[in-house]
């Protein structure tokens, strides 16, 4: 099958026909599906879609994007989800560093344009990493954002010509939480100090309780989300 051509069908067909899967079973069609042409990103804020991904596909690709801001807890736990879990970790960073950026784009775009700074370390360095795969999972949730709540199991992801497989679309914090116990999960450990949305130092604060998980992203600005997803 040619999934350029027949991927968005395939990936209509598959929303529907699993919607009521459990995790696992769809990660197990995109593996069957897909074979060495799928891969999985993590933003190394926990380690449970690495957990839930590698059981069914050991030695999976992991994506991660080392933005060249990341707190170091987040370095940390990369190397250590790296260290346990059955994975092939590929660490991808943008074309510019953060001292060529500044030189190039001025110091802090993060804070004067952070459109613009997601875009050049997140969204095309994801976009050259995903080239070769035909196929992606992600831990998208349609509980975590109101520009979430559409997300299908499975969807065509139009701007990249692939499938994306959102395998906990339907799961909810409680979902989270139980198979976090349950497996025990690596976590990043600022989750334990108010940070339950984990991105970019300079653009990511603690959240207080009762707010929106990821009201602590961006904080001030209108922007909701990076653009990974969108």
């Amino acid at each position: 099958m040619n999934v350029t051509l027949d991927g968005k069908a395939l990936a209509e067909r598959a929303a529907v026909e699993l919607e009521e899967a459990t995790a696992p079973e769809i990660v197990q069609w995109a593996a069957d599906t897909f074979g060495d042409r799928l891969c999985m990103t993590s933003s190394m804020a926990d380690a449970l879609m690495v957990d839930l991904v590698s059981k069914v596909v050991p030695g999976v690709d992991v994506i991660f994007l080392d933005t060249g801001y990341h707190f170091a807890e987040t370095i940390g736990t990369r190397d250590a989800v790296a260290a346990v879990y059955p994975i092939n970790l590929v660490n991808v960073t943008p074309r510019r560093t953060v001292a060529e950026q500044d030189r190039d784009l001025g110091p802090r775009l993060h804070g004067r344009n952070p459109g613009i700074c997601c875009h050049l370390r997140k969204v095309e360095p994801l976009k050259e990493a995903l080239a070769p795969y035909e196929a992606w999972v992600s831990g998208v949730r349609r509980d975590e954002a109101v520009t979430r709540r559409d997300v299908g199991v499975v969807q065509w992801d139009a701007r990249r010509r692939m499938v994306k497989v959102n395998p906990i679309a339907r799961w909810t914090q409680d979902d989270v939480d139980a198979y976090m116990a349950e497996h025990g999960v690596l976590v990043n450990p600022l989750q334990y100090d108010g940070y339950p949305s984990i991105g970019c130092a300079p653009c990511t604060r603690p959240v207080a309780p009762g707010e929106d998980p990821r009201s602590g992203r961006w904080a001030g600005t209108g922007k909701t989300e990076c653009g990974i997803h969108l």
